[in-house]
């Protein structure tokens, strides 16, 4: 297996092959765009004992249509569309918060939703990249970062074994890009029980790629704990200052003190032999309980993430109403999540097959792009 390796500002990260776990504070867009609140977090993750601290740099137009409406977050339905556009910043927001994040001694990562943000954090000098589990089908995405040789991180919720496959197969194209899997469960929050922990060992073996966990799930220890005792290389978790916040994944983060309980958690499981960690897993939870949560190691989308599949990852959508006739075009034709609303589009990969085709019949503008637009009878 591959070792997974970062260097920033003199300092070398390093994950798999026996190197501790690296424990990622993600902080997302709880910023709020604040920078003196995002130093808050940082100073925070800091002290709560995080490795590194990550960041999501959101431009609307790069993730939804603004057709989208209202969509199911933690704390509510919210207008997504709008609520990213308020979140939008200019580079030098994240250029202060990476010198910040790096003047701590943490290792500073960002996820990109699109090819703008991706170059952006590239001008930046980021060291790694994250691509978040909705955008692992994200080809043109996946095709852009892996010009730039960086090591990435690629969560893989609500996605199977064969879209894996595909997006490693993209990023390791022109040699064997350092990659770090990271096993998830897109659902806020995830259900403990569903988080079939049994699975990372076997995606590390699969893919010859250190594996470890994005957690969405409650608790602090358990799933993060019990993940570390199979080998997870790298446990992400979303922070916050206080669960009241208006941040969108306030209500499931956690907070410093339940951080730093997590933190503890994952330094006592490194040191256990397995049996001893889930004998006090399972003192602490239950021994059903626990068996539940490692689940039985086979790769599927989790109950909770079922119907996100095909919706929160990405299709082809209109940008706006094209009438029989037109040309698809890429200033008509984007790669797009799909939510609830809208109708989900053929996948991205489909893209360069069907720029230049006319349309047989019309498509409203947000809806996605289906072969019945582009085949006659």
């Amino acid at each position: 297996m591959r070792q997974w390796e970062i260097s920033q500002q003199g300092e070398t990260s390093k994950a798999g092959q026996g190197n501790s776990c690296l424990i990622v504070a993600e902080l997302g867009t709880g910023h709020e765009g604040d920078l003196k609140h995002a130093h808050r977090l940082v100073d925070a993750a800091s002290e709560a004992g995080a490795d590194a601290v990550k960041l999501q740099l959101v431009i609307a137009e790069e993730i939804l249509h603004p057709l989208t409406g209202h969509v199911e977050l933690p704390g509510g339905k919210v207008p997504l569309y709008e609520r990213f556009r308020a979140l939008e910043q200019e580079p030098e927001f994240y250029a202060a918060v990476k010198s910040y994040a790096e003047g701590k001694g943490l290792l500073f990562l960002c996820t990109p939703f699109g090819l703008r943000s991706a170059r952006i954090l590239r001008n930046l000098g980021c060291g790694a990249l994250k691509i978040a589990s909705p955008e692992l089908n994200h080809v043109p995405l996946l095709q852009e970062v892996a010009s730039y040789d960086l090591p990435l991180i690629l969560s893989t919720g609500v996605s199977t074994l064969g879209d894996i496959e595909r997006a490693l197969r993209i990023v390791r194209r022109k040699k064997r890009q350092p990659v770090i899997l990271l096993h998830c469960i897109t659902a806020y929050p995830a259900p403990e029980e569903e988080y079939n922990l049994r699975v990372i060992p076997h995606l590390a073996r699969i893919f010859s790629a250190p594996t470890g966990l994005s957690d969405h799930s409650i608790d602090p220890v358990l799933v993060p704990a019990a993940a570390v005792g199979l080998g997870a290389c790298l446990v992400e978790k979303h922070f916050t200052l206080a669960k009241q916040g208006d941040g969108l994944d306030d209500p499931i983060a956690l907070t410093p003190e339940e951080f730093s309980r997590m933190v503890e958690a994952i330094r006592a499981a490194e040191s256990r032999p397995w049996d001893e960690l889930c004998e006090r897993l399972g003192s602490d939870c239950g021994a059903g309980r626990l068996e539940k949560v490692l689940g039985t190691g086979e790769k599927v989308l989790a109950p909770s993430e079922k119907d996100n599949y095909g919706r929160s990852n990405r299709s082809l959508h209109a940008v706006r109403s094209l009438k029989i006739g037109d040309r698809l075009s890429s200033e008509n034709v984007a790669v797009l999540r799909t939510e609830k609303n809208l109708s989900p589009g053929l996948g991205p990969e489909l893209l360069e097959t069907v720029l230049g085709k006319r349309l047989v019949k019309p498509i409203e503008e947000g809806e996605g792009v289906a072969w019945e637009h582009l085949l006659s009878e």
